[in-house]
């Protein structure tokens, strides 16, 4: 039995001020790179960077990761090539932050070449983290017991979070 926890016009509301914050929190770049984590994290950076187009005239440049998070040792792929991202500033978005191990391997990925900035998203943090890293911008966190499971459900731009 799942309960919702986060309807699409909550989550809208919330990715729209996490497009704020990243905005805030770069005021010196000229352009951002908003990576996320496929799929669902890709989805949530997708509006993310929406929103921040419609507030701001920087550069705001979508970037593809795919890697395996149950092996993130696996090779990641990002549709744009680490070297040209030398001195740039990369958020990372997934949609939830579970264990961290999926996150803190991406940003792994992402250190190989040196950064201007490098943040991380995430949409809900359920504070169960195995690894010493933290979402610098959130739309909700949850304290859940071990046992329960959030999932962002994404259907065509139309999110909800659940709690299983």
């Amino acid at each position: 039995m799942s309960e919702e926890i986060l309807s699409t016009k909550q989550i809208e509301h919330k990715i729209e001020r996490m497009a704020y914050q990243i905005l805030e929190a770069n005021r010196e770049p000229k352009e951002i790179i908003i990576a996320g984590i496929v799929a669902n994290g890709y989805a949530v950076a997708e509006r993310i960077a929406h929103y921040m187009r419609q507030i701001s005239d920087k550069k705001i440049v979508l970037c593809r990761v795919e890697m395996d998070k149950k092996n993130p040792l696996n090779p990641i792929h990002t549709s744009i090539e680490l070297a040209s991202l030398e001195n740039k500033s990369v958020t990372i978005v997934d949609d939830v932050l579970h264990s961290g191990t999926t996150l803190i391997y991406a940003v792994r990925h992402f250190l190989q070449v040196p950064l201007q900035m490098c943040t991380t998203a995430v949409l809900v943090d359920r504070n169960h983290k195995k690894f010493p890293i933290k979402a610098d911008f959130k739309g909700v966190s949850l304290s859940t017991s071990i046992n329960e499971n959030v999932s962002v459900l994404v259907n065509q731009h139309r999110f909800s979070a659940v709690l299983e």
